[in-house]
């Protein structure tokens, strides 16, 4: 049988057609978002790939499109209802909550780099595998806790070089504030019922919230005339907005003021953002979040206030790609030995050993081939040095280390070797 991959996910290979598949741009990515996480004092958090159904139907909103149509969900040996990890943020409430985690400092700030899982459509940069990057700052309700994370997530973009993005941003209150927005959205919305796309018709009564997230031109053309978010909020949370808004200019993020934007999860309250590129077409959200105040208490946990983001590493690649920024070579071995005969096998092993522990990045032919088909493998490695033992160089103790990008060679002593790699390296 000719097995191949299922629909929706990916193969990391250390080279591929589509670059941004290739495992050392992951690495490199990993890399940048260790050391910044670091910098801004997150601490990694690694949670199971599944949790009980229930942890996501009660945190993301059963009305919401992934617990309607996208979860992985399935029942257990003994009956359980489990679900593959579709969002971040549920599973570290989780934790946090159950090995009480509040009782260690004030604020706990935790970051996560984790595969999800979610049934939906194929397209660009959306996979049903996907992987994030993703924050979660729990216990400060101040707006320098919110400019924070914002101010992450942006630093994270301009660190890989990422160019023409917009920062989208709102404040959708309170549950009280948004249930008087909620009045007056459906009062507008009511007599233009018909007139909506299906989808929007159907969140009508389910979720009217989602109406403004449409992408349907219909829906789009009706919004343009709806009722702001912003006029139905109290004076403090105007204030608090306003307050995060001048904290933005004060660390020189641009921004725009998005009065409709939403996001997709029913567990966000006052402060939302995001992150676009027009580089991914319609789905142009690269990564966002915002508050979900209520939200630890409503799973059990104390009552603290929180804020975090998610963004997508598949679409962070395909856009540093479409942008041409700059991003790390493929690694290669700074030298390759190819052995002439049994002793010289031995010699080169005994050296490439030596040479590791030292900390320099070597390979050893074992294909056994001709000289001429061992050094286009050698060159096919992206080898920035080769060397060839065989008898005369064991006998004389010298051999001929040739730079392959210039084609020039030097004859040194191989006692000598790592010092000469390291001199022109």
């Amino acid at each position: 049988m000719n097995y191949r991959i299922a629909k929706g996910v990916f193969d990391l290979l250390p080279t591929d057609e589509l670059a941004w598949r290739e495992s050392h741009l992951w690495h490199y990515l990993e890399k940048v978002i260790y050391e910044l996480a670091s910098q801004y004092g997150f601490r990694e958090i690694r949670t199971p790939l599944f949790e009980t159904t229930e942890l996501f139907r009660r945190s993301i909103g059963t009305t919401s499109d992934i617990v309607k149509k996208e979860m992985y969900t399935f029942e257990d040996r003994a009956g359980r209802s489990i679900t593959l990890r579709p969002e971040g943020t549920a599973p570290v409430l989780r934790a946090f909550i159950e090995k009480h985690l509040e009782q260690q400092a004030p604020i706990q700030k935790f970051f996560y780099i984790y595969p999800m899982f979610r049934y939906e459509r194929q397209q660009a940069g959306r996979y049903r595998q996907h992987h994030q990057f993703g924050v979660e700052a729990i216990g400060s309700s101040s707006p320098l806790q919110d400019v924070e994370v914002i101010h992450l997530l942006w630093t994270f973009y301009e660190r890989l070089g990422l160019k023409n993005l917009t920062l989208q941003l709102n404040s959708i209150g309170s549950k009280e504030s948004r249930l008087r927005y909620k009045e007056r959205l459906k009062a507008f919305l009511k007599p233009h019922i018909s007139s909506l796309s299906q989808e929007s018709q159907e969140r009508y009564e389910t979720n009217p919230f989602r109406i403004l997230d449409s992408k349907a031109e219909q829906d789009r053309t009706i919004l343009r005339e709806a009722p702001l978010i912003l006029d139905s909020l109290s004076e403090k949370e105007r204030e608090n907005f306003e307050q995060i808004c001048s904290l933005l200019e004060e660390a020189s993020i641009p921004f725009v003021r998005a009065p409709y934007l939403v996001r997709g999860l029913d567990y966000y309250t006052n402060t939302v953002f995001e992150v676009t590129s027009k580089q991914l077409g319609a789905q142009n959200s690269l990564g966002g979040g915002g508050r979900y105040d209520g939200l630890i208490h409503e799973l059990g946990g104390p009552d603290l206030p929180a804020i975090g983001f998610g963004t997508g590493l598949e679409r962070i690649l395909q856009t540093l790609l479409a942008q041409n920024a700059p991003l790390p070579p493929k690694p290669a071995p700074t030298l390759f030995f190819i052995p002439l005969g049994q002793p010289a096998e031995k010699k080169c092993f005994a050296l490439t050993c030596q040479l590791r522990q030292e900390g320099l990045d070597v390979e050893l032919d074992m294909t056994g081939k001709r000289l001429k088909a061992a050094m286009r493998y050698a060159d096919a490695t992206g080898a920035k040095f080769v060397a060839v033992i065989g008898e005369d160089e064991l006998e004389s103790g010298q051999l001929s280390l040739k730079e392959m990008a210039t084609g020039t060679t030097q004859t040194i002593s191989i006692e000598r070797l790592a010092d000469a790699i390291r001199t022109n390296t």
